[in-house]
């Protein structure tokens, strides 16, 4: 029997509002014992600049550059994590000896799949000099080295999940689990176990955008703004309409393929209230693609918290003869749920099993990846 590890996973998602940490004991494999978890905002300032360095990250051409702002932040920003992990053992009366590893996502700055690069902020090395734990990061670009897209890879996570749910979900017909993150997607885990993953459309990352241009603040809370608009027909169309949903290859996305819409468009309710709607319907769009109908959707991420949006999932999951559960409904954390694939993608690359597979981001065969960085040594790649 395969050895149960205690990781730490990190991840800070599109949406760019903090680090959320989980803790897992797990082999790596089917034996997964959630812990704890703990989000931490960023200060309205650095996620300012984090935004800023999206725009000096446009012009990279090869995965270790950082023009502009971007070498400085990525030290800040490694040095945050450092924190949330100092914060997250101080809470939970745990201390770093008592963990293996932690599995550290850092912040995407860019994702162009079909030009085989992918970059995220955020310092291996560093972390593991701050935190005195073991630190893999660095998980996606082995999967393009391979002909994959980079994402999604915790489709493995979810499906190791799958079988603790509980049977009325399960039942007899496929699950889908759905993050809705900046960028959402999802995970089929079939009747016989068959695992297809890809990125669904646009989560959050519409909405947060409109409403922070129009409105001033970073999110519609509770979809509140959207609850006050209607969805402009034309416009939502024009989303959905866009080639990635009816294309027959899945790819992932990165978060300017979909712009917001022109201020002039619509409302600021109506704008927010269509991106709601358009954040559903892409998630449907999508399933079309898989092999046979879902019976449940089981819905993370911080877009289960805009009540519009998951009504008009509700509406459309009754229309596909389907049932739509937050992730907390399941009995998961719909918080924590990345945060905790992250520790376990971290364990799975400690013991060399793969991360994705042809099924989940396209590479051409499975395999592991991630880069080791030990406390007080150098690097080392995880192939």
């Amino acid at each position: 029997m395969a050895e149960m590890r205690t990781a730490i996973g990190l991840m800070s998602g599109t949406s760019m509002d903090g680090i959320d940490v989980a803790l897992l004991r797990t082999d790596g494999r089917d034996r997964v014992e959630r812990g704890p978890a703990l989000g931490l905002p960023y200060e309205p300032v650095f996620r300012d600049r984090l935004k800023t360095a999206l725009e000096d990250a446009k012009g990279i051409m090869a995965r270790n550059e950082r023009p502009g702002s971007l070498a400085r932040i990525e030290t800040e920003l490694t040095l945050r994590h450092a924190r949330a992990v100092e914060t997250f053992l101080n809470r939970n009366n745990m201390k770093a000896g008592d963990i293996d590893v932690i599995g550290f996502h850092g912040q995407t700055v860019l994702h162009r799949p079909d030009a085989g690069l992918t970059v995220q902020l955020g310092d291996g090395a560093l972390l593991a000099k701050e935190t005195g734990i073991a630190v893999v990061h660095d998980m996606r670009a082995n999967d393009m080295v391979h002909g994959g897209q980079g994402a999604p890879l915790i489709p493995v996570y979810h499906a190791a999940l799958a079988a603790g749910l509980p049977a009325a979900l399960r039942a007899d017909r496929a699950v889908v689990f759905v993050n809705i993150g900046g960028i959402s997607n999802l995970t089929f885990v079939g009747k016989e176990g068959l695992v297809i993953a890809f990125d669904s459309g646009p989560g959050n990352t519409l909405i947060d955008q409109w409403v922070e241009a129009h409105a001033g603040i970073p999110y519609d809370q509770g979809g509140m703004i959207a609850s006050e608009g209607r969805v402009i027909e034309g416009l939502a169309r024009r989303y959905l309409e866009h080639p990635f949903f009816s294309a027959e290859k899945r790819r992932s996305l990165d978060r300017n393929d979909f712009q917001p819409p022109a201020g002039n468009e619509a409302s600021l309710e109506d704008g927010a209230r269509t991106l709601a709607h358009v954040t559903a319907a892409a998630i449907f769009a999508s399933a079309a693609h898989l092999p046979e109908k879902p019976g449940t959707y089981v819905i993370s991420g911080g877009g289960r918290l805009n009540r519009v949006t998951m009504g008009d999932l509700g509406e459309l999951a009754r229309a596909a003869e389907a049932t739509v559960v937050t992730a907390d409904e399941a009995g998961f954390d719909g918080d924590a749920m990345e945060a905790e694939a992250w520790a376990y993608l971290a364990v799975r690359s400690l013991e060399k099993l793969p991360l994705t597979f042809p099924g989940t981001t396209g590479v051409s065969t499975p395999v592991t990846g991630g880069i080791l960085n030990a406390p007080g040594s150098g690097s080392q790649a995880g192939d």
